[in-house]
């Protein structure tokens, strides 16, 4: 009973797949057609001048070459040159040992606060070389405006000059500014203090995302894409972070205190471009974004909620209910994505399986690796991404990326994914013509895609990029 919506929903998703815009397209076409044979026949039927059949003809021609160019500027191509990550200085190292005394040594923790740290934290996937900000490392942590001005300086700053350096521009040839980060809200926003900082020029479209959690990154990427199809020439940066000053929890019931466990310092910067000449140096072309939504969903919209505990200290609490919550919303954006990107014989498999439900009682859960060479999936915890990996059929080696970046750096939001392709890159994994899948999940809950193809050979990466001391250590064996 359980799975009727499901079903339902796949129902629904399927009829959307069929009048996209490609669907659309295809559907226009054919109507062409039509007008075109009906036009030929009258002039049959009514037995007219073969001069008449310049007219058919004519219409044909006119309707073909408007549609083409107005297809050509809706889906100007976008490109994603390039992207930086941040790497943390080694002294914002915060290995379990001196993470778990600390947490003895602060008043408002007990032992079984203490226990409970200890044992997420050998849960979680986490490594020891990950990082937290320096205002987290005081006696008792300073979680202030002040501290949190001081992460933004250091992270956003470092990320997006390391960008320009990389790509080769400067501030004045960006047009388009979007800086995410969920918890953290300050008034000017931080698209302003980039803009401040950096004269941006006075154009520049800068937008603030807040309140999105781990999928505010590719919402961030949608984002561009859409401004961009308006914006032909445009250069769009994202600026992408977690501020953990402001998001300590300094209380002691659970739900509230696992995400002091497992969240991490990090950020990265991306830099997209619709620019013809873009085409001779970007590493990706991005084919396509995908949005789902779940907030209308008590159960989902509750599962991650920033609250007040009993004692009136505001943290986010985290439900038992996440990972079905998290399972749920991947379900009902597969079947769209894979409508988009599957084989023709996939899709047929996954099609049968529905209507076949009620005598089997099975989904037909689709090989995604027939579309996608590459993964980058939330790096939440080590049980979020093994379900993830469980709910799509994907093995060790589609997720390694996500549990080697987990490992490595922690859960560092919606930069994560940027880490994951860091570390495919790394690798020398990424061949020309491969696609990488991003997947943001985030409270809401929300569901993102963000597909992209590789369009050069990416050598070289694992001598600049985050993992440049570590590369040649991973990928790990992670219980």
């Amino acid at each position: 009973m359980e799975k009727k919506p499901i079903i339902l929903d796949s129902y629904k998703l399927l009829w959307k797949q069929l009048v996209s815009s490609s669907c659309l397209m295809e559907i226009l076409k054919v109507l062409v057609l039509l007008v075109f044979f009906t036009m030929e026949s009258c002039i049959i039927l009514q037995n007219l001048q073969p001069m008449f059949h310049i007219v058919p003809f004519s219409v044909l021609l006119i309707i073909y070459f408007i549609s083409l160019a107005y297809i050509s500027k809706k889906t100007c191509p976008v490109y994603v040159v390039d992207f930086t990550c941040f790497k943390p200085p080694n002294c914002l190292r915060v290995p379990f040992t001196a993470y778990i005394e600390h947490a003895r040594m602060l008043d408002f923790f007990d032992d079984k606060s203490v226990s409970f740290i200890s044992k997420i934290l050998h849960l979680s996937g986490l490594g020891e070389q990950t990082y937290f900000p320096p205002g987290l490392f005081y006696m008792p942590p300073k979680s202030g405006h002040k501290e949190a001005m001081n992460e933004v300086h250091m992270i956003l700053f470092s990320v997006f000059e390391n960008l320009l350096s990389k790509t080769n521009i400067s501030p004045q040839d960006i047009d388009i500014l979007i800086v995410n980060c969920s918890g953290f809200c300050p008034n000017p926003s931080l698209s302003s203090i980039i803009v401040n900082k950096y004269s941006l020029k006075e154009g520049v479209k800068s937008y603030t995302i807040s309140g999105m959690g781990c999928s505010a990154n590719s919402l961030a990427v949608d984002m561009a894409r859409n401004i961009m199809y308006t914006h032909d020439n445009s250069n769009a940066v994202i600026l992408s972070t977690e501020i953990l000053s402001t998001g300590w929890y300094p209380g002691r019931e659970r739900p509230f205190m696992i995400l002091n466990c497992i969240f991490r310092l990090g950020g990265a910067a991306i830099l997209l471009s619709n620019k013809k000449e873009a085409k001779s140096h970007a590493k990706y072309k991005l084919l396509w974004t995908l949005r789902t939504q779940g907030a209308f969903d008590d159960k989902g919209y509750y599962s991650a909620y920033r609250d007040e505990d009993s004692s009136g200290i505001t943290g986010v609490r985290l439900n038992g209910d996440v990972l079905q919550v998290a399972g749920d919303t991947l379900r009902t954006h597969m079947p769209v994505l894979g409508g988009r990107f599957l084989p023709l014989i996939e899709k047929l498999r996954f099609l049968k399986s529905v209507l076949m439900y009620k005598r089997s009682k099975e989904i037909y859960i689709p090989n995604f690796r027939t579309a996608f060479q590459h993964f980058c999936f939330p790096a939440t915890g080590k049980s979020v991404v093994r379900e993830t990996a469980k709910r799509l059929k994907l093995g060790d080696r589609d997720m390694e990326a996500a549990l080697m970046t987990l490992h490595r750096f922690g859960n560092q939001s919606s930069a994560s994914l940027w880490y994951e392709l860091a570390y495919l890159e790394g690798k020398e994994r990424v061949k020309e013509g491969d696609k990488v899948w991003q997947l943001g999940m985030g409270t809401g809950p929300k569901c993102n895609s963000v597909v992209m193809q590789c369009i050069r050979p990416i050598l070289g990466e694992a001598l600049i990029g985050p993992w440049a001391d570590t590369i040649n250590t991973y990928p790990l064996t992670i219980p």
